[in-house]
């Protein structure tokens, strides 16, 4: 399965009567939680979209990050813990990140009553750290949590390996070694 939500215009389309199918369709989904993977779907579109824009602002209206949130950084490294939030590093995250234009593919979803994952590519170019617009196009999977009434995100791992990579480059990447290396 495999849909795409398109950021182009900025504007999230509603999910397309396919991808609420495919949604639905994912066993075992009750009801609720097929409805609650697709509103996830559209969330996660917007989020990312204004993420890679440089719109920080917007991103933290839309995302809601448990307290035992953990990232794997598209850069590798340590799992990192938590999220500051702070205005500082928000304003940092804002300046990191401009022109970014997104889709999203949405691969598979699975549900439960009280957790989510989306496993996604997210399709993107976007000028980060200072760098000219490029592809930073990425493997995503998210995982959400029900906290009371709301969807908390609380594992993100993402990695810019959408395109395959040589038995050699990969050895050199896990040795911590350029990929040129």
């Amino acid at each position: 399965m495999s849909e795409q939500i398109s950021n182009e215009d900025q504007q999230v389309p509603a999910m397309t009567r396919r991808a609420t199918l495919a949604a639905a369709a994912v066993a075992p989904l009750s009801i609720g939680s097929a409805a609650a993977a697709a509103q996830l779907v559209d969330l996660a579109a917007e989020k990312n979209a204004a993420f890679m824009r440089g719109n920080i602002q917007r991103w933290s209206e839309l995302v809601r990050i448990a307290a035992d949130f953990t990232l794997m950084q598209p850069f590798g490294g340590p799992p990192s813990r938590g999220f500051d939030m702070n205005s500082t590093r928000m304003a940092e995250m804002a300046r990191y990140f401009s022109n970014g234009k997104t889709d999203l593919e949405l691969v598979q979803t699975y549900a439960c009553e009280d957790i989510v994952v989306l496993v996604m590519i997210e399709r993107q170019t976007a000028e980060v750290g200072g760098l000219p617009e490029q592809d930073w196009s990425l493997r995503v999977t998210e995982v959400y949590r029900k906290a009371g009434s709301e969807w908390q995100l609380v594992h993100r791992h993402a990695d810019p390996l959408v395109r395959p990579v040589k038995l050699e480059q990969a050895a050199a990447l896990a040795r911590g070694l350029g990929v040129n290396e």
